[in-house]
């Protein structure tokens, strides 16, 4: 039986656009819906694109009436940490309330199927370091405590027989689809792998390091890095195990080990073949000495199997993209 139609909310987005370009790969039929505050129209590489906000409940009662779709995979998000401390109204807006009005769309339509883009912020600062998925929700700003309650929606919503889902906690996202077709062009980003890339291209002048004096090894921040293209296969795995029947569920998206600030930072050197202007700075309020994934049970659950578990695979996908963006190569895509 054909499968039907896919809903991607922020499907132009750097994660999103990744998983659009599987699901396309793959023979889905994907509707992609996107404001483009932070997307690229040529970032979506497959089906139609919707130009719009999750939140506008007329819109969605018009792409729910004009296309049979049975599947939600909900991307669209505000993802800045100090942004939203500075405006928590703008992440509970667009994070939360936004996600409320497509979850009633989805009820009101019969959607079966949500996979929900989430984040190890509903962590906070886990004891020891490392997060599973029984470790306590504990967020420590807006941004983190916006997805967590649209996580309680979902639960909420499925035990009321809405649809069931995956919940997907990211750790942290970097590079880029290996060929370089897409790749992550986020204004203004705060990644660090993007933005030491961007650096060693000259885009910026220097990569701050906050905090030299953590418990950790070389005294920065250890952090659990998943390459893009790894965690948009989750996403595809994520349905394939809704459709077989599988119970909701909310699973870690992470490799299980962390690198360090100056470990991924020797490693843009590596592979720019020079080196950073690097300043050390104080460490921020709120930044955990180390954030790791307890990640077995997404591999047990889902049957996922990572292909780009290494930093200088992660390190070299992403630089090739910003050396595209540095040339001007008109098959890139970037805001000035």
């Amino acid at each position: 039986m054909e499968n039907k139609k896919i809903l991607v909310t922020g499907g132009a987005g750097y994660i999103g656009s990744h998983v659009v370009r599987q699901l396309g790969a793959a023979g889905e039929s994907v509707v992609t819906l996107d404001n483009l505050s932070t997307g690229f129209e040529a970032a979506v590489t497959s089906g139609d694109l919707v130009i719009g906000d999750t939140g506008d409940a007329v819109l969605l009662e018009r792409l729910f009436s004009e296309h049979d779709i049975d599947t939600v995979m909900h991307f669209a998000a505000h993802t800045i940490v100090p942004e939203s401390m500075a405006d928590p109204l703008k992440y509970y807006r667009n994070n939360t309330a936004n996600s409320r009005t497509l979850l009633e769309a989805c009820q009101n339509h019969g959607v079966k199927h949500v996979v929900f883009s989430s984040t190890a912020a509903v962590y906070g600062m886990p004891e020891g370091g490392r997060a599973s998925e029984d470790s306590p929700t504990q967020p420590i700003n807006p941004y983190g405590t916006s997805k967590l309650m649209t996580e309680w929606m979902l639960k909420d919503l499925a035990a009321a027989g809405g649809p069931s889902y995956v919940a997907l906690r990211y750790f942290n996202v970097a590079g880029c689809e290996p060929s370089g077709t897409i790749g992550q062009s986020t204004p203004k980003a705060t990644l660090l792998v993007k933005v030491a890339c961007e650096a060693a291209v000259g885009k910026r002048p220097q990569v701050s390091v906050f905090g030299t004096d953590y418990p950790t090894p070389d005294g920065t921040g250890l952090r659990d890095y998943i390459h893009v293209d790894d965690l948009a296969t989750a996403h595809l795995d994520a349905l394939a195990y809704l459709r077989r029947g599988g119970d909701s569920t909310t699973l870690n998206c992470g490799y299980g080990h962390g690198y360090s600030v100056r470990e991924v930072l020797s490693a843009v050197e590596k592979a720019n073949a020079a080196p950073l202007k690097i300043i050390d700075e104080p460490r921020r309020a709120g930044d955990p000495p180390e954030l790791i994934a307890v990640a077995q049970r997404v591999r047990d659950v889902l049957g996922w199997v990572p292909r780009y578990d290494n930093l200088d695979i992660i390190v070299e996908t992403a630089l090739a993209w910003e050396r595209k963006i540095a040339a001007g190569d008109p098959d890139a895509y970037w805001r000035a």
